[in-house]
């Protein structure tokens, strides 16, 4: 797990650098100011995502590779792809359609920093 995560985290924090260039570089003239600051926003949270992802697997070197902590690293990716994609859709495309999916992304980040907290809780108790 260690390796797999930390790649994805360090490919995250990566594309997030690139997306945000290609936002302020190239969308700028192209978006409406409106959907420029959604297309930012998606990059933000990519890149505390991706940092998140990257002490997830470190985490899981030192708690321990539990069910908790597989958990963490795997909602934390797929609040990326959710919540940042969508906004990403939303933003470069007009489609309302993508605007409901954003809210899901939410609730996996949610969930994986809440089964991170739970795993350093139970290992501080062992």
């Amino acid at each position: 797990m260690l390796k797999r995560y930390t790649a994805a985290g360090a490919i995250l924090a990566l594309l997030a650098v690139a997306f945000g260039a290609f936002g302020a570089h190239t969308l700028k003239g192209h978006l409406s100011e409106d959907d420029l600051e959604v297309f930012e926003t998606g990059v933000r949270y990519q890149m505390y995502h991706g940092l998140g992802l990257l002490i997830v697997a470190l985490l899981s070197d030192r708690l321990g590779e539990t069910k908790l902590i597989r958990w963490s690293a795997r909602l934390l990716l797929i609040g990326v792809i959710l919540f940042s994609g969508s906004l990403y859709a939303l933003s470069l495309t007009g489609l309302s359609a993508f605007g409901p999916i954003t809210p899901l992304g939410g609730v996996a980040f949610l969930a994986g920093w809440l089964c991170l907290a739970l795993s350093i809780r139970r290992s501080a108790k062992s």
